[in-house]
């Protein structure tokens, strides 16, 4: 029964049973204390073996005697004997408990646990009669009382909002909730390695900055004291990664967390995690065959397979993926050929045909071809890419920081990876010319004025930098938690972050 299935009386009744059980609970430490035996005085166990060891080496181990700790699952007691669960970070083992091997006292005591407490136990390696791997146990240690229930059995913790809030316990009672970080863990290491592997370093940038550039998003603003100055939260690693491409570093990357002071939804956190990744000497189409060999790396890494099912859809992600223009998807879905559009004029009546004004990030009076070409990209196209797509060739005025082709004015050698309709990668040939540098931050600077708060701002030590010279580089970002997301087929980017962000209660 999930939580909004409970009437206000139900759910009250809950809280004051809650509210009993902890009473008994706090009472139960009150008494241990009392006889001399208080929990929380207890400084360690020696434990010889986890659930797994014992499960994986049972044929060495049948009738010896280890010692496992974990969590108090479950509690079957009968009489002078029962059955109950241990659980550690790779799973429950089951205990048996009789009063024959542990006395009348430890017995009684042990029939006195509350599910939740956390306890050392020695026991002998065992097969039930069931075949189940058990310890026949012949002494256990309270080693932390839990004064808070657990979630009952038939209630559970399935409400998402407390999920997130309370994630200790939802990773204590949702084994399927605690695979999944294993797997974005096992993942980040698939990734780093296969950079590592390619003679990538990894390196450090600063988390605040004077200036918050490198990607199109508001910046979350702090203050120093010491300085006396502004400072912001990195919204991208970007131009401090690009100095080292010029320091001669030529080929690094960085996995951390940004912060962009943006919406709450399935897809976006205000922290997420990022991996930015440059290389000298390469260009997109470079960065392409990075992208799709990396992840289908991961995935082979860590599921075994590069196809998943992610909410009902299969998605295979073994390259080669799809590559397809800006200009050819809004031609294929939106059925308009912006080849033959020449003139602003033409765009902007595009734009109210397809009833497009709503959504563009400033007037229309004041958006070029380009801006349209991307509006009607992602109001008509973006939807429709499922399988993994690399959308290549994006309009100069929303790419600040690439390349302009050579044989398409007005376009650029960018490409954004796009799966299950959403962006999961962004990457250039890095613009390295400082001239053009200039001129098209002093043209998103115009873009804020006309209202677009996330256009770039000026970098002044970022264009020094490329006055000392940057050579031909390709640059790529890419989204973890997405990548996550698809690899344990979670709904919610809530679901692959630990903590994720959320508003008070209080």
């Amino acid at each position: 029964m999930a939580n909004e299935e409970l009437s206000a009386a139900d759910l009250q009744k809950l809280e004051e049973q809650y509210n009993r059980y902890m009473v008994q609970r706090l009472e139960k430490l009150q008494a241990l204390r009392e006889e001399g035996n208080d929990p929380f005085e207890v400084l360690n166990y020696r434990r010889t073996h986890t659930s797994k060891e014992v499960k994986e080496h049972y044929d060495e181990l049948e009738g010896k005697n280890v010692k496992v700790a974990g969590r108090l699952m479950s509690k079957r007691m009968h009489g002078k004997a029962g059955f109950s669960d241990v659980q550690d970070r790779y799973g429950k083992i089951q205990l048996y408990v009789r009063i024959d091997d542990v006395g009348e006292e430890k017995l009684k005591s042990f029939k006195a646990l509350d599910l939740g407490d956390i306890i050392g136990v020695e026991g002998r390696v065992f097969k039930t009669k069931t075949g189940e791997i058990s310890l026949h146990v012949v002494d256990y240690e309270l080693l932390c009382k839990s004064l808070r229930p657990l979630p009952e059995k038939w209630h559970g913790l399935k409400d998402p909002d407390l999920r997130y809030r309370q994630r200790y316990v939802d990773l204590i009672v949702n084994p399927d909730v605690r695979d999944t970080f294993i797997k974005r863990t096992q993942i980040i290491k698939a990734i780093r390695r296969f950079l590592d592997e390619r003679d990538y370093i990894e390196v450090e940038t600063p988390v605040l900055s004077p200036i918050a550039s490198g990607a199109a998003a508001r910046p979350f603003n702090t203050h120093s004291n010491a300085l006396d100055i502004d400072l912001h939260l990195r919204i991208a690693t970007e131009l401090y990664l690009k100095r080292l491409i010029v320091g001669g570093f030529e080929k690094v990357y960085e996995l951390g967390k940004d912060f962009r002071n943006e919406g709450i939804d399935i897809r976006h956190n205000p922290e997420f995690t990022m991996i930015e990744l440059y290389e000298a000497y390469a260009d997109y189409t470079d960065m392409m065959k990075i992208t799709e060999e990396m992840i289908a790396y991961a995935c082979e890494e860590v599921l075994g397979t590069t196809a998943v099912n992610y909410q009902g859809t299969e998605i295979d992600f073994k390259p080669p993926w799809r590559r397809i223009t800006m200009v050819d998807a809004v031609k294929e879905y939106a059925k308009v050929d912006f080849d033959k559009i020449e003139s602003d004029e033409e765009a902007r009546k595009v734009a109210v045909e397809l009833k497009l004004e709503g959504g563009l990030k400033k007037n229309l009076s004041d958006c070029t071809k380009g801006d349209i070409l991307s509006a009607v990209f992602e109001a008509y196209a973006e939807e429709n890419l499922i399988q993994p797509t690399f959308v290549m060739d994006y309009p100069v005025e929303i790419s600040p920081l690439a390349k302009k082709k050579k044989d398409k004015p007005g376009f650029t050698e960018r490409f954004e990876a796009f799966v299950y309709a959403r962006e999961i990668a962004n990457a250039y040939s890095e613009l390295n010319d400082p001239i053009d540098q200039k001129e098209r931050f002093m043209q998103q600077m115009k873009e804020r004025e006309l209202g677009d708060d996330e256009a770039y701002v000026m970098d002044d030590d970022f264009v020094d930098a490329l006055e000392i010279g940057m050579p031909p580089t390709g640059g790529l970002g890419i989204g973890i938690d997405r990548i996550v997301m698809f690899l344990t087929n979670a709904y919610s980017i809530r679901d692959v972050i630990l903590f994720p962000t959320m508003k008070p209660t209080k």
